[in-house]
């Protein structure tokens, strides 16, 4: 009987299952859309039971299109949405609130408060992390200051937190299994990446107890089973990671000074830094890579949180384009941007700016700009966007790239692909298989089931569909000129602006 892996893609704005075979082919899809819910100005949220559902649809539709039935499966693995914040009653399985999204901005006060108390760089010395609403902690401290009955039930242990692949973990193994992996631990502020334990003082902080926390497992290795109410044979769950750390195993970059960059909802450039942790001196995260057999690989990593979504918003927002894909077709029917820089901080900015408060900017607008102008200036954006991140890192690990591999919906755009090469003037690496996030959960669970023997029979997977060459000329330039000085006057306002 032919067997494959299963990969959970549990994504921001989607809900995907994916079954590889041993050659890494994706031989069948399926996806769910889930609905984004804005009740405040910079609140994003989700609702953990829509993820749960949609997430089991797509689980069974892939098996049912394919003919595949989970006796075939040998092992599956999770790779979810970072940070992204669910707490639920252990009883009951009902969560208390609504998912907070890694893109909301509610507890940027917070931040702001501990930042002004002198934690900063406490939090930065033991979790790499910067102080910001990005992450899980401080979202979890705003739940349970929200209502006094939620306190007390997560005091009395009544309760759980877990990021996306927790709360899936749970709810396929029936309440049985409350883990996460290290990799979306070290994304939480409460996770010492020296001493890959929770950490006491950080939860002191914040004013979290330890008993709402989940068991830390490494990213390849069986932490439970699915439960038979679901399906009629049981499949181990053998590997979980964050979506970049998926990535970045998932495109092959086990060694130090390989790094790859995934084009989705954001965008997340990661440098793999290999058995020791890098810190920066450029707002750059220290973060942990992945961790297999005991072994942990540390990782570098700039967060853009606007990348696909500025395509969405000209999309839903703008009307401009009626699909994602038009894009590429819309920003061909102009040579240039016509003069426009589009700095898309609809989230705030983030690395290398950590600016929780920047909003979006169209600049350079005129009489004669058009839709095509507005579309390029777009993909320039994300392009811009990964190129300060890839400087700051350069800075910080002492390596110059050679090469950038990428990844992601965003990497089968062939212009925005071109445009990141002239613009980081190095060689673009697209691999055959796009769905490297999804592929790297797979490696993990097949990793430790057996299914694939050994990294070397992984790296010989991977392989390049498309390489992009940087093409130099004068308008390069002008890009990153205009970017740079719009983006100076924007974050460094004169006081009269």
């Amino acid at each position: 009987m032919n067997k494959y892996i299963l990969a959970i893609d549990a994504g921001t704005t989607s809900s995907r299952a994916i079954i590889f075979d041993r050659n890494g082919q994706s031989i069948g899809v399926s996806q769910y859309e889930f609905t984004q819910h804005f009740p405040n100005e910079g609140w994003v949220e989700h609702d953990a039971i829509e993820i749960w559902e949609t997430q089991l649809l797509a689980i069974k539709e892939v098996l049912k299109n394919n003919n595949i039935s989970p006796g075939q499966i040998h092992s599956m693995g999770i790779t979810n949405q970072r940070e992204t914040t669910i707490i639920w009653n252990r009883k009951t399985g009902t969560p208390v609130y609504n998912a907070i999204v890694w893109q909301d901005r509610r507890t940027a006060s917070i931040c702001e408060k501990l930042e002004k108390e002198g934690k900063a760089d406490l939090f930065y010395q033991k979790t790499g992390l910067l102080l910001d609403a990005y992450f899980s902690g401080t979202k979890i401290k705003w739940i349970l200051d929200s209502d006094p009955e939620i306190k007390k039930q997560a005091e009395k242990g009544e309760l759980a937190f877990g990021t996306v692949d927790s709360w899936l973990i749970w709810k396929l193994t029936e309440g049985e299994v409350h883990v996460t992996d290290i990799t979306n631990a070290s994304r939480t502020l409460l996770f010492n990446i020296h001493t890959l334990e929770w950490d006491q003082k950080l939860l002191d902080i914040l004013n979290i107890p330890k008993l709402l926390l989940p068991k830390v497992v490494s990213c390849s290795e069986e932490v439970g089973t699915t439960s038979k109410i679901f399906f009629k044979d049981s499949i181990p769950i053998s590997g979980i990671a964050g979506d970049q750390q998926a990535a970045l195993f998932g495109q092959m970059c086990i060694n130090a000074g390989d790094v790859k960059n995934t084009y989705g909802t954001g965008c997340f450039c990661i440098m793999n830094t290999g058995e020791k942790p890098v810190q920066s001196k450029n707002k750059m995260l220290t973060t942990i890579g992945y961790q297999i057999n005991g072994k942990v690989n540390y990782a570098l990593e700039g967060s853009v949180f606007i990348s696909g979504a500025a395509v969405q918003w000209l999309r839903d927002q703008l009307g401009i384009i009626s699909s994602a894909s038009e894009i590429e077709a819309l920003a061909e029917t102009v040579e240039n941007n016509g003069g426009i820089t589009f700095i898309t901080a609809m989230a705030g900015l983030g690395a290398p700016y950590w600016d929780p408060h920047a909003t979006a900017s169209i600049i350079g607008i005129t009489r004669g700009t058009e839709k095509g102008h507005i579309a390029r200036a777009t993909l320039e954006a994300i392009a811009m966007r990964t190129k300060e991140i890839v400087i700051a890192m350069q800075k910080d690990a002492g390596i110059t790239f050679k090469s950038l591999k990428v990844d992601g919906g965003g990497s089968t755009n062939n212009l925005l692909m071109q445009i990141q090469s002239n613009l980081l003037d190095v060689n673009v690496i697209r691999p055959e298989t796009t769905e490297t996030t999804a592929l790297g959960a797979a490696f993990f669970a097949g990793l430790s089931s057996g299914y694939w023997p050994s990294l070397e029979s992984l790296s010989d997977i991977w392989k390049v569909n498309k390489e992009f060459n940087p093409i130099r000329n004068k308008e390069n330039k002008k890009i990153i000129d205009n970017w740079e000085q719009r983006i100076s006057k924007m974050i460094n306002p004169k006081p009269n602006e």
